[in-house]
Order: C-alpha cells, then structure tokens, then sequence
C-alpha cells in the first residue's frame, strides 16, 4: 500500500508553498505545546524544495518552537491544577506523566535537553517543567540547545543529501513509513 508515497509526493508539493514556512512555524509551536506531529515531517522536505534556505528554516523552527516552550511552561506554571491535569487524566496520559516527574528528579534540567533533541514528547516536559517551577532560564537553555541542535541536525543533514538523499527516500518511503507505524505500535504495546 502506497499511501506514505503519496502524502510525501503531497509534502514536497506544499513545502514550496508561500505559506509553508508560516505553517512550519505554527507546527513547531503547537508541537511544543500540545500537538503531536514533529516539525521534522515538514522541514525535511522543505529543507528538500530549497535548501540553501537550510539554515534559516532550522532557526525558524527553533525559535517557534522554543517559544512554543515557553507557552507549555507556563501553562504548567499556572494552569496544572485546572486545565492540564484533567486533560492528563481524561486522555490517559498519567502514567508518562508520572514518568516525566521521575525523569525530572533523577536528572534535573539534563531531561529538557534530552526531550528537546530526541523523538521524546517535547511537550510533556515543557508543561512538567513549570509545573514543578524548575529555575526558567536554565530551562530556556536547555530547550534552546536541545532543540536548535535536533533541528539543525535535520536541515544540515537534508541539505548535505541533497537529491541523491531524495532519491533515496522517495524509493523507501512506504517501507519507512509502514515500519514507523510498527514501532509506534510496538512501543504503544510495551508502555501501556
């Protein structure tokens, strides 16, 4: 089934957009807010459709989604009691929460930095964060390291490739795809 070829043929399309880099810097904010796609799927093939703007879509996707940091800590900070810990609750999330909380005491502000970098969900430790009221400017470093790395990571890496990288991709995009899909489940299997 080819349906992860033809979302990617309709990406590349609308990473050429004139809105495209509006759109990749509203979906690095949600993202680090609430929203569960990475900005990775929008910046490759953007990176892809013009990559000598390699390094100007990666600082726009940092900063978006540092201020998107930002917001997630603050609504930790200020809302936990009344808006996010019912949201927690009603979509199940209390057991990764509860992980995040165990993270946090074990390696401190080390965690955001991890979260930023890595496939971890970025949000969880934004809103935890400001919910146990960690020292923000620390935090804001972390999240600006963490999170500046992973996505200059992406774009360099994407410009390095090039079409050969493009190539490539577009030939094994479903067999990715579908793989991704298999881990998703297999991880979801493991952590419930």
């Amino acid at each position: 089934m080819k349906l992860f070829s033809a979302m990617y043929e309709w990406t590349l399309k609308w990473a050429e957009h004139k809105f495209a880099p509006r759109m990749l810097a509203l979906l690095s904010f949600a993202e680090s807010v609430f929203f569960p796609i990475p900005p990775d799927v929008l910046l490759a093939p953007m990176v892809l459709a013009k990559p000598n703007k390699a390094w100007q879509l990666a600082s726009l996707t940092t900063i978006a989604s540092i201020v998107g940091g930002v917001v997630g800590y603050l609504l930790g900070y200020m809302m936990f009691e009344p808006w996010i810990q019912p949201l927690i609750t009603e979509f199940g999330y209390q057991g990764r929460f509860d992980t995040a909380m165990d993270w946090f005491n074990q390696w401190g502000v080390w965690v955001v930095f991890i979260a930023g970098f890595s496939p971890i969900p970025y949000k969880l430790f934004t809103v935890s964060a400001g919910f146990l009221q960690m020292a923000f400017l620390p935090f804001l470093l972390a999240s600006a390291v963490g999170r500046g790395m992973r996505f200059f990571l992406v774009a360099g890496l994407i410009q390095w490739g090039g079409s050969a990288m493009e190539k490539k991709l577009r030939q094994w995009v479903d067999v990715l795809g579908w793989g991704l899909v298999v881990l998703i489940v297999i991880a979801y299997f493991i952590l419930r």
